[in-house]
């Protein structure tokens, strides 16, 4: 699992989009961005944030670290913005906690990408289904001369129809995906080659060690899914055959 370390003190919220994540301390005297377990969209988005961001590690792409943030009451009580003292209270327990770069800024089309990166990049939202790096709303900071993926909350949708029961594999498998508005779409380049090296490392076993790193805590059981570990089989089993297929991929089969 992701390591846990106990909020210390709430700093600020980051009024961008509609879950209100704030920058947090912890005790490791680390800052985070927060994404609260409280938040609208749910604990699934959560689950996705770590599952990708454990693909885009394997995939040699860059991503912030990631925490599991314990949030006790005691936080909400010196908070005097009323929306974000409800948020708190409603997020009690373990969080999401991506490490804060600080001075990073944005992607701006202008800047190098590196060899492959942009391709990469494109592979990995094409894989997990990602509607959510358009240039309306990139999800990529420049840190240090290097590209940094985020905000992978978007990505994974299918478990978003699990609340009868784990749904068919096969569907994601199929289930195409539409490069037209994506980010780097013009600069992804090389993108048959890129399929064949990232394909090749990764496979179910990667798939489970990326599940584990998932808390229990955020995944909600489901009909044919009642524990986390058969919910993590579950995500696996639908990854797996995701990778088995081509129909997702500009361009198809490699």
């Amino acid at each position: 699992m992701i390591p846990t370390v106990a909020v210390t003190r709430y700093v600020t919220p980051l009024r961008e989009g509609g879950s209100l994540p704030g920058i947090v301390e912890a005790e490791d005297l680390g800052t985070y961005v927060c994404k609260f377990r409280g938040a609208g969209q749910g604990l699934r988005v959560l689950v996705a944030e770590v599952i990708v961001s454990g693909l885009a590690r394997r995939i040699g792409l860059r991503t912030p670290s990631l925490v599991a943030l314990q949030l006790d009451a005691d936080i909400a009580r010196y908070e005097a913005d009323e929306e974000v003292q409800d948020l708190i209270n409603a997020s009690l327990g373990l969080n999401l906690g991506i490490d804060f770069l600080p001075g990073a800024f944005g992607f701006d089309g202008d800047l190098p990408t590196g060899d492959g990166v942009a391709a990469r990049v494109l592979w990995l939202d094409a894989f997990t289904a990602n509607v959510d790096r358009t240039w309306r709303n990139p999800n990529l900071l420049f840190w240090h001369g290097d590209l940094w993926v985020i905000d992978h909350g978007a990505s994974l949708y299918f478990h978003h129809a699990w609340s009868g029961g784990v749904t068919d594999p096969a569907r994601f498998a199929a289930l195409p995906w539409d490069p037209a508005d994506h980010v780097l779409r013009e600069k992804a380049v090389g993108l048959a080659e890129v399929d064949r090296e990232v394909s090749a490392l990764l496979d179910e076993d990667v798939f489970a060690a990326v599940l584990d790193e998932v808390p229990d805590a955020w995944l909600e059981p489901v009909p044919g899914a009642e524990t986390p570990d058969a919910l993590r089989a579950a995500y696996v089993r639908f990854l797996v055959a995701r990778l088995g297929t081509r129909q997702w991929l500009p361009g198809g089969v490699a």
